[in-house]
């Protein structure tokens, strides 16, 4: 399939591909598995019509980052939060269907644009404060809930949100309350489909920025 659609590009003869050190590190096979499996690392044909340009692959985005502000390059392209190559497809646990995907889309993009227009006590969005954040999607798991007088069995979507530097590590986001509060509500209001909505605490190390 890349091949084919390679070759409906005239004349293209190179593949750029914004690969960074953390993905080749977390896309090694030491034990037999790797640690990621939706990087852009060895993921391509073995033999492909085209050469391959990956001009950031030994450098952190710390990094990268500092060679974008010395490129000139705009804050709202510095500063925007890293995106699975995949897309939201990889946010989704189990099966994905057109149903599923839209109602991660819909719960996704009310979260990360709340956290755009969500301006912190010093002025600063609170979405710059945030490495990377984002919505998931369960597998099978239903839960019950209320709406009106009637009960529901709908999915419940967590939300993720890290701070880091590097990406090799990351903490849990401290969010304001009443923006998660906010949050949740519009999510649960809006999406049709979610009844509830759940926050990751965790760290990476042990666990990982992204659930798949």
């Amino acid at each position: 399939m890349f091949n084919a659609e390679a070759k409906k590009i005239t004349d293209a003869r190179w593949l750029a591909q914004g690969t960074i050190y953390p993905d080749r590190i977390e896309s090694l096979s030491i034990t037999g598995m790797t640690i990621k499996s939706h990087h852009n690392v060895g993921g391509l044909p073995k033999e492909m019509h085209l050469k391959l340009c990956e001009p950031l692959q030994w450098l952190f985005k710390d990094e990268v980052r500092r060679v974008g502000y010395q490129l000139g390059m705009p804050d709202r392209l510095i500063k925007r939060h890293p995106f699975p190559g995949p897309g939201l497809a990889v946010r989704i646990l189990g099966d994905i269907t057109r149903e599923r995907v839209r109602i991660l889309q819909e719960a996704d993009d009310i979260y990360i644009e709340a956290m755009i227009n969500y301006v912190c006590d010093d002025g600063e969005r609170l979405y710059d404060k945030v490495w990377q954040a984002g919505a998931v999607l369960l597998s099978t798991v239903r839960s019950v809930g209320v709406m009106g007088d009637e009960r529901t069995y709908e999915h419940p979507v967590a939300l993720r949100a890290v701070t880091s530097t590097d990406a090799m590590t990351a903490d849990w986001a401290h969010l304001p309350y009443d923006f998660m509060a906010r949050v949740s509500n519009e999510i649960i209001n809006k999406v049709r489909g979610v009844n509830r909505v759940c926050y990751d605490i965790s760290s990476k190390p042990p666990a990982t920025i992204e659930w798949e």
